[in-house]
């Protein structure tokens, strides 16, 4: 493989020709191509999405908000309670609780001493079972907990509000985040979970954000012929947010490739062709159709039409032509 250095060395030229008043060809300077390994980089843009997110609703309608315990932008624990509702029913049947298990235990010792059945016995104990579980389900259903662990985003409440329907809160789980990427089919061999993915986002252009592929989606989408991947990605500073765009850089592996400067390429007009001008025999041009592959910095992967180590013109290309003479100009 050539050294780098070698894409930037001019060519030689007539070495033995008289003065530059008597050039017979167009002046130019040429660059060799570069036979390099050419990283396989496919970048998406896609939105950044909270981890994972939920409405904190209690599961009946019409009750009223006895308090909230948290503003927009706290932080909860899952398992935190975030809101109380109205204790009213709740305490009600925890007294009729205490006068049951009052009398449960009254009756005990009494059936113990041979003074009721068995069966009378048993009914007190189911109706004391009975009345414990909606206790606790009442308990359950004033006490509002978060089920994640996250950032509080939104407040639709005040505490004494009776509620509807709109949830009371929603929260994020905002570390890690995530992003949702189609990519082509074409790379469902290459893409593996675990495979680490670089991002940007527009507001940081100088730092790069390390995630990692945390899901593949099974099907493709038989329209665009893509196929959903979720990348994981850490946000220990808390600097990414859920709504910025980012773009996410994959590395699909390496290929053998020739390298030119791109300002060798040509377009012709009113054509999708591209061609360069090769330096045959130190003197002259031949024009080549090519076909050009990814771009790399100021290089493009030339993947048909000139081979490793050809002298391709970079100057004067205007003045060029097929067959046209050149002398070459030295750096």
């Amino acid at each position: 493989m050539m050294a780098a250095a070698a894409l930037t060395a001019g060519c030689t030229g007539n070495r033995g020709a008289g003065p530059a008043t008597e050039t017979k060809g167009v002046l130019t300077r040429c660059v060799a191509a570069d036979s390099t390994t050419v990283r396989l980089t496919e970048e998406f843009t896609s939105e950044i999405e909270p981890y994972r997110e939920n409405d904190i609703t209690p599961a009946a309608t019409g009750v009223h908000i006895d308090r909230i315990w948290v503003e927009v932008g706290d932080e909860v624990q899952a398992g935190e309670l975030v809101v109380s509702l109205d204790p009213t029913q709740y305490t009600q049947q925890l007294v009729q609780l205490q006068t049951i298990e009052s009398d449960y235990n009254r009756l005990l010792p009494v059936y113990e001493a041979g003074g009721i059945s068995a069966q009378q016995i048993e009914q007190a104990r189911a109706q004391l079972d009975v009345q414990r579980e909606v206790v606790a389900n009442l308990k359950k259903n004033i006490e509002v907990r978060s089920p994640i662990t996250g950032v509080v985003t939104a407040r639709n409440y005040e505490s004494g509000d009776l509620f509807a329907q709109q949830p009371i809160l929603h929260i994020m789980q905002i570390n890690p985040l995530k992003v949702i990427v189609n990519i082509s089919e074409q790379f469902f061999p290459q893409v593996k979970v675990g495979m680490p993915v670089e991002l940007q986002v527009e507001i940081f252009p100088e730092k790069a954000f390390a995630g990692e592929v945390s899901l593949i989606y099974p099907a493709l989408d038989p329209a665009t012929r893509t196929f959903k991947v979720e990348v994981r990605v850490p946000n220990s500073e808390g600097i990414l947010r859920p709504g910025m765009y980012a773009r996410t850089r994959f590395d699909m592996g390496s290929k053998p490739g020739v390298m030119v400067p791109d300002v060798a390429v040509q377009k012709q007009m009113g054509s999708a062709e591209r061609y360069l001008y090769v330096i045959v025999g130190d003197s002259v041009t031949e024009r080549r159709s090519v076909e050009v592959g990814r771009q790399v910095g100021d290089r493009v992967d030339i993947l048909r039409g000139v081979a490793a180590g050809e002298q391709v013109a970079v100057t004067a290309l205007s003045k060029l032509y097929d067959g046209a003479p050149v002398e070459v100009k030295q750096e």
